[in-house]
C-alpha cells in the first residue's frame, strides 16, 4: 500500500469553493490505499460539507465531489524522499 496526502487546491473562486464557509470541512487527509482513485473515494467517504455543494440554499460549489475531482483537490503519494518537514498537522482553533 502507499501513503496519499490530499489538500484542497489553493486559490479557488469564492463561488466554486467547497472549502468556503470554512467550517464543517475536512481540509485534507493523509490515506492509505493502492492507487491515487481508491485514496480519493476513501477521503470522499469520509468529508464533511464540503461534499454538500450547497450551503442555505446558497451555490458554493459546482461539485458535491472535491475530494473525488482534481480540479479542487490534489492527491500525491507520500514518498520516503524529501526534505522534512511538518506532513499534516490537526489542530482546530476558535
Amino acid at each position: 500500500m502507499k501513503l496519499w496526502l490530499l489538500r484542497p487546491v489553493d486559490g479557488l473562486k469564492k463561488n466554486d469553493n467547497p472549502w468556503e464557509p470554512w467550517f464543517d470541512k475536512a481540509f485534507g487527509f493523509v490515506v492509505r490505499a493502492g492507487t491515487e482513485e481508491e485514496a480519493r473515494a476513501l477521503a470522499h467517504a469520509d468529508a464533511g460539507d464540503e461534499n454538500r455543494g450547497t450551503f442555505l440554499c446558497d451555490k458554493v460549489a459546482d461539485t458535491n465531489q472535491p475530494w473525488i475531482d482534481a480540479k479542487y483537490s490534489t492527491c500525491v503519494e507520500l514518498l520516503p524522499e524529501g526534505a522534512a518537514e511538518v506532513v499534516m498537522k490537526d489542530f482546530a482553533s476558535a
